[in-house]
């Protein structure tokens, strides 16, 4: 148990990219790190990640959120707790993440938190009316959204758009034009006007951090965490600029784009870009809500072209 006099704030799932921003965020944040201690919980607090934590200043502790006796220990004499649980492509996302969830926030109950931040997501199947059945990443933590809500407990919760990382990897990247003339395509189901929400997760503590310092106000809230709304045309143009490529954006019919996802996740990952393209990522107020929780923000945001600059983002 902690022996700080300041609430603890816990942060589970420190070694990656929201619970590691938080952290790190609230440790060097001049206000934060004066009105919370840090306990950075992982699996391995040997992780470098973890250890440059606990340089910064935070306590660590080890924790499996499938390993329900692992979490007493990690949460005793903790105030405020974030967390979030981690979509698994190999299947049975809703099944493990929910019962992730159920064990912390039960753990969490049981030590005498205060306050509950949640990473949450846009709820497809509520907001389609049930037309879209399969966006179980994105459903299950609206579903485990509800569950906190109706706990005992005060929360809040962090809804992050669609990570800019994504375009480190085949997910967003453009591929060579078919046409072998030396341009490239940003190839989805998508329209050339969707517009889609993005978010630099490594960012996630200037929202989090937020909630933190004014935990009345956003008690209940959900921030829709986006540093920008762009159409898929101005993807297009943004990753021309910064790489000096040709790329276009390019729809595909949907039966065409169904046959380039994974066999085990082509109806979630289809139905994901449909939801986008037919409901907007946060449903019908997504302008409003993004614009709020841009204002709430601590700090500046990055956007997208600053993002793959930063990274020296290229097409070859």
């Amino acid at each position: 148990m902690s022996t700080n006099t300041k609430p603890l704030l816990a942060v589970f799932g420190a070694t990656g990219n929201q619970g590691h921003s938080v952290a790190s965020t609230v440790l060097s944040d001049p206000e934060l790190s004066q009105r919370y201690a840090v306990r950075a919980v992982s699996r391995n607090v040997s992780n470098p990640k973890m250890q440059a934590l606990a340089s910064a200043g935070a306590e660590l502790a080890a924790a499996d959120m499938d390993k329900a006796e692992t979490l007493p220990s990690a949460l005793a004499g903790v105030h405020t707790l974030f967390f979030l649980t981690a979509t698994q492509y190999t299947g049975h996302t809703r099944e493990i993440e929910t019962r992730q969830a159920r064990s912390v926030c039960e753990a969490a109950l049981a030590a005498g938190v205060s306050y509950i931040i949640f990473s949450s997501m846009s709820h497809p199947f509520a907001i389609s009316n049930g037309k879209l059945r399969n966006v179980e990443h994105f459903d299950d933590k609206a579903e485990i959204e509800q569950y906190v809500r109706g706990l005992d407990v005060k929360s809040a919760f962090f809804a992050p758009a669609s990570f800019m990382q994504n375009f480190m990897t085949h997910f967003m990247r453009p591929v060579p034009s078919p046409a072998g003339d030396g341009t490239y395509a940003l190839a989805n189901c998508a329209y050339g006007g969707t517009r889609m929400p993005f978010i630099d997760v490594t960012e996630t503590g200037k929202w989090v951090g937020a909630i933190l310092a004014a935990p009345e106000k956003f008690e209940g809230k959900q921030l829709a965490a986006a540093s920008e709304i762009l159409t898929m045309d101005e993807v297009a143009e943004i990753v021309s600029r910064v790489t000096g490529k040709v790329v276009k954006h390019q729809n595909l019919p949907d039966e065409v784009f169904k046959g380039f996802m994974p066999e085990g996740m082509r109806e979630q990952l289809y139905e994901m870009w449909a939801f986008q393209r037919d409901y907007g990522y946060y449903g019908p107020t997504m302008d409003q809500d993004v614009q709020w929780a841009k204002d709430s923000a601590r700090g500046e945001l990055t956007g997208l072209e600053a993002f793959l600059r930063k990274h020296n983002y290229a097409l070859e």
